[in-house]
């Protein structure tokens, strides 16, 4: 039974990992085909293209660190693999939070509607904003990379009953994962309150066009309404990404559960491929992209079906 599940999320990993890789690579490639043709770079492609470009990295690393855990024990806990698989996870995991932590405040500053001195500053400086963000995300590296390299280097892998365990008693284990992750939790707390912000600025728009319409319901309503609907299932899948990333750390204190592990991998592998798509939907550029893509694949099809007939 157990071997039954574990084929089951390990094609439901793959599934998503082609899905993820297609959608970011979608994303990324129609940016910049945008950018050459009109010579123009702005802030939200510079962020949706950083975003995309970082997940479709960060989903390979998944997918190859837990295909190495799964099938290659043998050759997993050697030192250079441990230390680049590390690292990459550091520098990716960080960025790709950090690109979805901007979209969120660009589109926060861009939306929402308060009255606030502070966010009226901040609404006047989108500009400064995001050059300070990545200094934030330059410094938590700094920090992480010490970190890292001081645990890396204190601590070595053993090997009992054809297990590999890490020795390090579990308390200090969550201590020093909690340590390593400041920088991301930051960042993802700033992107729930941004979001909460964001969805209780565009509610009460919408409460408010409903007294003053007696019901009617203004385009900008609806389309506040499917804005809403974005950022709460960017907020889920958020959420259930670090579920994900939790569940594979936790999995390094029990490794002879490897169902769990593979648990962790398939749930932390949606997150940055589903929530592309709803980018792509979301977007009116990428989406009219799509459509003309799709567009084409039905003539193409067509046009084979009477050729062959």
């Amino acid at each position: 039974m157990s071997s039954i599940a574990e084929g089951i999320l390990i094609f439901a990993a793959i599934s998503e990992t082609i899905l993820g890789v297609l959608a970011n690579g979608f994303i990324g490639l129609v940016n910049c085909v945008y950018c050459v043709k009109y010579k123009k770079f702005s802030t939200i492609d510079f962020i949706l293209t950083g975003l995309a470009i970082s997940r479709i990295f960060l989903i390979w690393l998944i997918i190859t660190d837990g295909f190495m855990r799964i099938f290659s024990t043998n050759t997993y806990p050697y030192d250079n693999v441990v230390h680049c698989i590390s690292y990459l996870w550091v520098l990716i995991n960080q960025s790709s939070v950090w690109f979805a932590t901007s979209l969120s405040i660009f589109y926060f500053l861009k939306v929402a509607n308060f009255s606030h001195h502070v966010f009226l500053w901040l609404k006047g400086r989108i500009s400064v904003v995001l050059p300070l963000l990545l200094g934030s995300l330059l410094i938590s590296w700094l920090l992480t990379f010490s970190q890292l390299a001081e645990i890396l280097n204190d601590h070595r892998w053993t090997y009992r009953n054809s297990t590999w365990f890490f020795n390090m008693s579990r308390s200090q284990f969550f201590i020093k994962q909690i340590l390593l992750n400041l920088g991301v939790i930051f960042y993802f707390i700033l992107s729930l309150v941004t979001c909460f912000l964001l969805i209780f600025s565009l509610w009460r728009h919408n409460r408010r066009m409903q007294l003053t319409l007696t019901g009617l319901r203004d385009t900008n309503t609806e389309a506040h309404m499917r804005a809403m609907r974005v950022l709460v299932s960017f907020i889920i899948l958020f959420i259930l990404y670090f579920i994900g990333v939790s569940i594979e750390t936790m999995s390094f204190t029990v490794p002879e559960n490897r169902l769990l592990f593979i648990f962790g991998m398939t749930t932390s592998t949606i997150y940055p491929s589903v929530h592309s798509l709803i980018i792509i939907v979301g977007n009116s550029k990428l989406k009219q992209a799509f459509l003309r893509v799709l567009l084409q694949l039905r003539c193409c099809k067509k046009g084979k079906i009477v050729r062959t007939t």
